[in-house]
């Protein structure tokens, strides 16, 4: 007996498979070589492919590499807390206050057209001995000579971060309270609920998966960046991408690198989970 795939089979196998394909060749795949690689060992310049968790215990045993570790998601810990309350402003700002000015919503978006590394050089301008941060001070008589401490700090990896990665905090939460009806803010003013009450038992309720894809975005970017801490964190600003380079290139630990790696990518898919589950129960919540 022949077998044949329906029509409607054979597109849905076009559709979903092709996806599915370039899911499974360009992030799974590569994935899996990482942690592959991970429980390899060095041998001089060569990769032995033994099964070893010494580079993992590597990573505990020396207090450099997990400190740069902590380091790391502490800094995305920070710029996440610092862009929450400003995405969220910007958001509410554009959906309730300035409802159809647009020009809001394109200089939000604007910088994200612009090159990455423009954007921190133009923090490296601002924040230099000689930036507009110095100058003005200078000019107002503030200071007698320039502060030394607003470049090459972890303060600077902070700013710079936190102004890069606030559109990616701001898009979701806009998304998600362009969505809210205006009925339900003016129903709780007229229930004579004030500003903050409504924020915090109306708004914020509704517009939780924005909020929490916001999260996770920018959490995720910001502690896996590497450009940032090296143009402008100085050897304070060290982030763990930058010391995952460092092994695969003058190292030629490959190995090491990839645990430092599958650590980040660990922690990374628990945090997209705890996310991901979060989001449904408040959903149901708010469905409930």
């Amino acid at each position: 007996m022949r077998f044949t795939i329906p029509r409607t089979s054979r597109s849905a196998v076009i559709v979903f498979g092709l996806p599915m394909v370039f899911v499974l060749f360009f992030m799974v795949a590569p994935y899996a070589y990482i942690f592959r690689f991970s429980l390899a060992s060095t041998s001089g310049y060569n990769i032995v492919y033994s099964t070893t968790y010494e580079n993992f215990a590597r990573i505990l045993r020396e207090p450099l590499y997990f400190d740069v570790l902590v380091h790391s998601f502490k800094t995305g810990l920070i710029v996440t807390l610092a862009a929450l309350p400003l995405g969220f402003l910007l958001a509410y700002y554009l959906c309730f206050i300035a409802r159809g000015t647009k020009v809001f919503y394109f200089l939000i978006v604007a910088p994200l057209l612009t090159s990455f590394v423009l954007r921190v050089y133009m923090w490296k301008l601002i924040l230099g001995r000689t930036g507009v941060i110095n100058g003005a001070l200078s000019y107002l008589g503030l200071i007698d000579e320039p502060v030394s401490f607003l470049l090459y700090s972890r303060l600077a990896v902070y700013v710079t971060l936190t102004y890069i990665y606030v559109p990616f905090m701001f898009l979701p939460i806009y998304t998600a309270l362009e969505k809210l009806s205006a009925t339900y803010v003016e129903a709780s003013f007229d229930l004579g609920a004030s500003t903050l009450v409504t924020l915090r038992k109306v708004v914020i309720p509704l517009c939780m998966p924005g909020i929490v894809a916001g999260t996770v975005f920018t959490f995720c970017l910001s502690s896996g960046d590497f450009v940032v801490s090296a143009l402008v964190g100085g050897p304070t600003g060290v982030m763990v991408s930058n010391v995952i380079i460092e092994q695969f290139g003058g190292a030629f630990n490959w190995p090491f690198g990839s645990a430092l790696a599958a650590v980040v990518l660990g922690v990374v898919l628990v945090i997209v989970t705890a996310g991901s589950v979060a989001e449904r129960h408040k959903a149901e919540d708010v469905a409930g």
